[in-house]
């Protein structure tokens, strides 16, 4: 029976399995669902595949259900990783992560930013139901879509019961989308997200972090460009938004152990 060597990721709780695997590594779609399966598998948020075999390391990554997506936090920590295994120039480097072209600063120990694609313009006041309640949502593009929703307390939203039929809801198109409740509090954001890919909520969301900051800004409820979002998990992401309209996503990321997983 084959095994696969894999590097166990956390990027403010929201983890993944990383492979050092390149293009030829087969079935990464199923193998995404083997490794992720949190009984069955490794356990994790989703899949990095890197290939960091020529000058611009690629990294591809699968949710747990083996769709593919742009991933924040697991964009940040394919970076860590790739400094830390000294397959990166310098502290600040480039790679490619889904097609994107991403640039990345090491920012401290077990610490990365990246430079996140540009977000879109907020689809701001949109109604829509679910679970017999009337909620207002704000729809952005992120890497992936996110859905806003305001809440005084983000901890006693009923994410799991509303985050299901909320992602399919037909006001966020065919795609659907991520559902974020957010509290804005002074220059801060309180997050709690429900991913699609994983059907669950995630200790952090590096995408939805970036929707929330910017969402808050269209909305009027943040005024800096450096925006504190602290996650479900505890630690605190921040997005930095530049005057050339760039956003920056920066956070832990760490190594947490490796191994060989039987496939």
């Amino acid at each position: 029976m084959p095994a696969i060597h894999f590097f166990k990721m956390t990027g403010a709780g929201n983890d993944f399995v990383l492979v050092n695997g390149g293009p030829k590594l087969p079935g990464s779609r199923a193998l995404a669902a083997r490794l992720c399966d949190r009984r069955h598998g490794i356990g994790a948020d989703g899949l990095l595949i890197v290939d960091a075999r020529s000058r611009t390391p690629r990294i591809s990554y699968f949710n747990a259900d083996g769709s593919a997506a742009f991933c924040g936090n697991g964009t940040r920590c394919a970076a860590w990783w790739l400094y830390k295994h000294g397959k990166a120039p310098s502290g600040e480097f480039v790679f490619t992560a889904s097609g994107t072209s991403v640039l990345a600063k090491i920012t401290g120990k077990e610490r990365a930013a990246v430079l996140m694609p540009r977000p879109g313009r907020p689809r701001l006041g949109l109604k829509v139901r679910a679970g017999g309640r009337a909620l207002l949502a704000h729809w952005i593009r992120a890497g992936v879509p996110h859905a806003i929703i305001e809440t005084r307390s983000p901890a006693s939203a009923p994410l799991e019961r509303l985050g299901p039929p909320l992602r399919r809801n037909k006001a966020f198109g065919r795609e659907g989308a991520n559902i974020d409740f957010a509290r804005y509090e002074k220059n801060r954001v309180v997050l709690r997200t429900y991913e699609r890919g994983v059907e669950a909520e995630t200790l952090a969301c590096g995408t939805g972090a970036v929707a929330a900051a910017c969402v808050g800004r269209a909305l009027g409820r943040l005024r800096g460009n450096s925006v504190p979002v602290l996650t479900a998990g505890g630690d605190v992401l921040r997005v930095e938004f530049t005057p050339h309209g760039e956003v920056w996503l920066e956070g832990p990321a760490r190594e947490v152990f490796s191994g060989e997983i039987k496939l």
